[in-house]
């Protein structure tokens, strides 16, 4: 079965465009947890959630409500920097997505060169694992980074779907980013990799996505938020979970 990670980042997105600066007043809101603890009600199989360094969504008490409330396991984004790395160790999420970072950026832009990386990301996947934390790498569908995310030691990739989705509505386009995502994630099950995928998904692109082999989960987020203002929450998730359905691994 095909599962489903709801990211809530932008749930807190909404919540610091007015209560940035007091995130913690007691009318501060929307609530990122109540976001999910009401996705794993709907059926979400995970949480996903990106501590940034700028603190610009998610902010450190999130994190650490997150774990205390939810019962699924909790996907932490964070980029291989020292003080993050020390807060997963704290926090001891399911797993741990590394991503690349960039101050400007509105949204992740692409995948970890993890071959330009390979010395700190493997010292950082070992801590990670030492303390009893998975370690996935968020990637381009790219064989030369597949074959670098083995070396390092990761247990699992999440292949970057952000082509994908921008080239969707262009068959010609789209067709060549399928290519690479089932060239990529073939070679990652083969290496003894879980494979995850994320970025851009939405319930128009999700079913075509499905001649993609060995996915395991999905991690999606914008959408859903974006869908919950129009029809809830439940419902948004939901009819994400029903366009999954026809997946075979």
């Amino acid at each position: 079965m095909l599962k489903l990670g709801v990211n809530i980042d932008h749930v807190a997105t909404l919540r610091q465009a007015r209560y940035r600066d007091t995130p913690d007043l007691w009318r501060s809101e929307p609530d990122p947890v109540a976001a999910a603890l009401l996705a794993e009600q709907a059926g979400a199989h995970g949480i996903t959630a990106h501590l940034r360094e700028d603190r610009r969504h998610i902010i450190d008490r999130d994190l650490q409500c997150l774990r205390d409330s939810i019962s699924t396991p909790l996907n932490l984004e964070l980029a291989d920097v020292p003080e993050m790395v020390e807060i997963a160790i704290r926090t001891k999420p399911y797993i741990v997505c590394l991503v690349p970072e960039h101050r400007s950026e509105i949204t992740t832009e692409g995948g970890l060169d993890v071959r330009g990386c390979e010395a700190s990301l493997k010292r950082t996947t070992q801590r990670l694992n030492d303390a009893g934390i998975r370690v996935s790498l968020f990637i381009d569908p790219d064989l030369a980074q597949i074959e670098a995310a083995t070396r390092v030691g990761a247990q699992a990739i999440e292949l970057h779907t952000g082509r994908y989705a921008d080239h969707f509505n262009r068959k010609d386009e789209r067709n060549v980013e399928l290519q690479r995502l089932i060239q990529s994630a073939r070679a990652a099950y083969s290496a003894g990799l879980v494979v995850n995928a994320g970025h851009g998904l939405t319930v128009g692109n999700v079913p075509v996505l499905h001649v993609v082999p060995h996915l395991a989960e999905l991690n999606i987020g914008h959408t859903l938020i974006s869908r919950a203002l129009f029809v809830g929450l439940t419902a948004a998730i939901q009819e994400m979970l029903d366009v999954m359905k026809g997946y075979r691994p």
